[in-house]
């Protein structure tokens, strides 16, 4: 696999070695030695959550208050446009933002550490997401900051207002999330 630090260097872009001829494709979608190898880092993973969206639905910037969740995502079917916020308080990378897109074809991963909120849009006509957590799900600590703060700039890859939850269209602005 092949690892590269992003803008932010503690978020990860993972590309597994892939082999494929006119059958079809292989690979790894994870391996827990070879990925501490590769990225250095010792985690547990505990939970594997899946999801299915239609075109233009955009899910985040979700993040939890206490059981934060590091989280390794990738697309299995479509393509997203993925982004991660720092909310780590003293960071040098603090508010900042970084957005990949990952698809079935480039079979691409983010590793998304813990300490960030995150989201994604969808962009094909539907997308497939999976992803590992280091921790559990706790709705209780679940909190979501709004997908266009004019603070952290996103720059989603819109082209007409995305679909979003009630839950999500109530988040909170950066300078007031917790």
């Amino acid at each position: 696999m092949k690892v590269t630090p992003t803008r932010i260097p503690d978020v990860l872009l993972i590309e597994p070695k892939v082999f494929g001829d006119d059958r079809g494709f292989f690979f790894e979608s994870y391996n827990q030695k070879a990925f501490q190898e590769a990225t250095g880092l010792n985690v547990s993973f505990v939970q594997d959550n899946h999801s299915k969206s239609a075109k233009n639905v955009l899910r985040g910037l979700h993040y939890q208050i206490e059981q934060p969740q590091g989280k390794l995502v990738r697309v299995t079917q479509g393509e997203v446009f993925d982004a991660a916020v720092d909310i780590r308080k003293g960071s040098k990378t603090y508010g900042q933002w970084v957005g990949l897109i990952l698809s079935a074809e480039n079979k691409k991963q983010l590793w998304i550490p813990p300490g960030f909120a995150h989201g994604f849009l969808t962009l094909s006509e539907t997308a497939e997401f999976l992803y590992k957590t280091t921790d559990y799900y706790s709705p209780e600590h679940e909190r979501c900051i709004i997908w266009n703060d004019p603070d952290i700039g996103i720059k989603w890859l819109l082209q007409d207002l995305p679909l979003v939850s009630s839950k999500d269209a109530m988040g909170s602005q950066f300078g007031e999330f917790q």
